[in-house]
């Protein structure tokens, strides 16, 4: 695929010296796109050492997390769920395991990371998936680094854990016109953390605490993540001698995860002792990607070509076990599960460009993509002491081929104004196979793009873009299995092969001002019409031995539709003008809302877990004559509603404070103490369950309010601590 933002693509070439130790406060990079495009250098987010991209995403402006405290995994941009986020390494598709085709962003070590990117609106050379926008992470080259670097660490869990980390990295030239990167780097990771649930059964009003008369029961649970992160890339440059390049790259991680989880519930008011419940997982996932492309001049055009393979595993295994002795003397396995993912993805790009140092340019090409995505679930159920067949939900095949051809016109009569208008004409081929039944699905759709710059003056600059961008169904809902006990007791969802794209017209419309030479101030107001949503309908009856209906077959269709709306709002700068040019602010703010039909009810409601406002603000101080600096930022959210079938969940999280310090010793050495999770941040959850035997039962209990189990979670993880030793050379 065509890279996410190929002509803001820093030229310059740095020493490693001048990135890992440096004693200048990096900003938000200004960028010349017409389409809109956030550009953040990694030492924007360096000093308080990220372990992974997941956690650099969380001081950008937008983006959000529904995950555990100090899990950064699904990002969610502009509030909306993760499968409507495109996650691209390098401008190209990032598979991963997840039905709903997003990437867990915390599997990406931040040391493999040169810059990320957000785009809003995508230009015709992009592909046009992620309605709420696009996060495209580019790895370190040899372009724009030279020399070499050196890690040493180690995390610091609350509780005395500790994980060591390492990485390694060089840069260099091979001749006048060959260069290479090669990197390599190791991390651990442990996250313990502590969650308390409270129940109440059958109430109506009134306070509920564990007094109440309908207080049900506690529990209290230990989960422990603790993995293991190996990754490396390496890339290859060739410079012609009359113009152009090709140029070589792979990137692979490996992540070894296990997390054990230790359940025990107790009664009443009383805390009699109930049950234990222990649940061993143990992850292995792999990506992998091995890319290449090529810029060739041929006359007064220009010739791109690109190829790549991207490659996930995963192999997971799951053990649950139930004890009745609250010291687990009495432990024993009652059910074991397997899941294996196996995604193979080829992509391919040819291109030509006219008028490359033009005032107008005109670039047309096609690109291909072809993807295979094989998947299988084995549970072994004790009791039963027999092998279930593999869960249809996942044992299938997905096979899907596009062709996009595109044509992308550029108009820049001057540096202050910037025309880019397009047409994208995506064509998918997809067959899904499932327990030797095939089914086949062929869309066709065009997503045109404009997208408009106009700089007035020296420091300001407006941007407006239209877009549409398509999201494409998840793996689960297309493949032809019955899923019994869903959404009712009685009730099974078949999937539906033949669900279309949801689909999303878009506009922006932001403004830039620069704030001396490298201070940045932003707005952005967003709009997003989203149709073709997935629903649920109701079809035939279940029947029962006797031909009595006792629930119903349910099928994802699209017939939904929704509308999201905001406003988003970043600066960074020094406060040069306050005659303080070593203090560097940051902030950043998004306000957000939606508007979807439920489902279930039929009532207007936002989408599941948007909240309303996202927020970050911190700062960095240079004491130059200690040669060292420290900063600190501060991040939230507010509350957000999630609706299913039978609860609703209320989710929130407290503040999130993370701090830094070091010292810088000479040109090649630094130590860092960064710190997370200062304020002990706590995740909390209030659900809301409704019960009945029939889909039209439950919602009936929900329309009259007749819950039956109302619970209150709560989770904290501790404070985490992080020593680093950097050393450039």
């Amino acid at each position: 695929m065509a890279e996410a933002s190929d002509e803001s693509s820093p030229e310059a070439t740095e020493t490693a010296a001048e990135i890992i130790v440096n004693g200048d406060i990096a900003f938000r990079n200004r960028t010349e796109d017409a389409n809109p495009v956030l550009s953040y250098d990694l030492e924007y987010f360096q000093r308080f050492e990220p372990v992974s991209v997941g956690e650099m995403l969380k001081r950008v402006p937008g983006v959000t997390f529904t995950s555990d405290v100090l899990e950064y995994d699904g990002a969610q941009m502009r509030g909306l769920p993760p499968g409507f986020t495109q996650v691209l390494i390098n401008g190209r598709r990032a598979p991963g395991g997840e039905s709903d085709r997003s990437f867990f962003v915390d599997r990406i070590p931040a040391e493999l990371v040169e810059r990320i990117e957000i785009v809003r609106a995508p230009r015709a050379d992009q592909p046009s998936e992620g309605i709420a926008g696009t996060l495209n992470v580019i790895t370190k080259e040899s372009a724009t680094f030279q020399g070499g670097f050196a890690k040493a660490g180690m995390l610091i869990n609350e509780d005395g854990g500790v994980r060591p980390s390492g990485a390694l990295a060089y840069a260099g030239k091979l001749g006048d016109a060959t260069s290479f990167w090669i990197a390599g780097n190791y991390q651990e990771r442990r996250n313990p953390k502590k969650k308390v649930s409270l129940r109440f059964s059958d109430f109506t009003t009134g306070p509920l605490d564990e007094t109440n008369d309908d207080f049900d029961n506690t529990e209290l649970q230990d989960d422990t993540r603790d993995g293991r992160d190996i990754s490396g890339n390496a890339e290859i440059t060739h410079q012609f001698a009359g113009g152009g390049r090709i140029r070589i790259g792979g990137f692979v991680v490996d992540t070894n995860r296990d997390e054990d989880e230790t359940s025990l519930t107790y009664e009443g008011g009383d805390l009699d002792f109930d049950g234990a419940e222990v649940q061993h997982e143990d992850i292995h996932q792999k990506t992998y990607a091995i890319t290449s492309d090529a810029v060739i001049p041929i006359g007064g055009l220009e010739l791109g070509l690109a190829a790549s393979w991207n490659g996930y595993r995963e192999n997971t295994d799951v053990i649950l076990s139930e004890a009745g002795d609250e010291d687990l003397s009495d432990l024993a396995i009652v059910e074991t599960e397997a899941l294996d993912i196996k995604d193979d993805e080829y992509t391919g790009t040819l291109s030509l460009t006219y008028g490359k140092d033009t005032p107008f340019r005109i670039k047309g090409g096609i690109d291909l993509l072809s993807k295979t995505r094989n998947g299988a679930n084995t549970v072994f159920n004790v009791e039963d002491d027999e092998a279930e067949d593999p869960d249809p939900a996942v044992n299938f095949r997905i096979k899907e081929k596009r062709y996009d051809p595109y044509v992308r016109l550029t108009f820049e009569p001057s540096s202050a104004l910037s025309l880019d208008a397009g047409l994208r004409y995506e064509i998918t081929r997809r067959t899904t196979t499932n327990a030797g039944d095939s089914v086949s699905y062929n869309s066709e759709s065009l997503n045109p793009s404009f997208h408009a710059r106009y700089a007035v003056g020296g420091a300001d600059q407006i941007r407006f873009s239209v877009a549409r961008t398509v999201r494409r169904p998840s793996y689960d809902l297309i493949s032809p299995y019955e899923q019994e006990e869903s959404p009712g007791d009685d009730d099974i969802t078949i999937g539906n092969p033949a669900l279309k794209n949801e689909r999303a017209w878009g506009v922006d419309l932001g403004y830039e001002h620069s704030l001396g030479s490298r201070g940045i101030f932003g707005v952005n107001a967003f709009y997003r019409k989203i149709s073709d949503l997935t629903e649920l309908v109701a079809g035939d009856d279940v029947l029962d031995d006797d031909g009595d209906p006792i629930g119903s077959y349910y099928t994802p269709q699209n017939i939904g539709s929704g509308k999201v709306w905001g406003l988003e709002l970043d600066f960074s700068a020094p406060l040069t003008a306050l005659g303080m040019p070593d203090t560097g602010l940051f902030a950043n703010y998004t306000y957000l809302d939606s508007e979807t039909t439920d489902p279930f009810t039929s009532e207007k409601r936002r989408f599941n877990n948007q909240p309303h406002h996202v927020y970050n603000i911190g700062f960095i101080q240079t004491v130059r004559a200690a040669d060292a600096s420290f900063g600190a930022t501060i991040s939230g959210r507010s509350k957000a509603v999630e609706s299913n079938f039978d609860e609703t969940v209320e989710l929130s999280y407290t503040p999130d404070l993370e701090a830094f310090v070091e010292k810088r010793f000479g040109t090649n050495f630094v130590l860092r103490l960064s710190a997370q999770n200062l304020l002990n941040r706590k995740k909390k959850e209030a659900f809301l369950k409704y019960d009945g035997d029939s889909y039209d039962e439950i919602l009936a209990n929900r329309a009259a309010g007749d819950v039956d189990e109302y619970e209150r979670e709560q989770e904290q993880s501790g404070r985490l601590f992080q020593v680093t030793l950097r050393a450039a050379f």
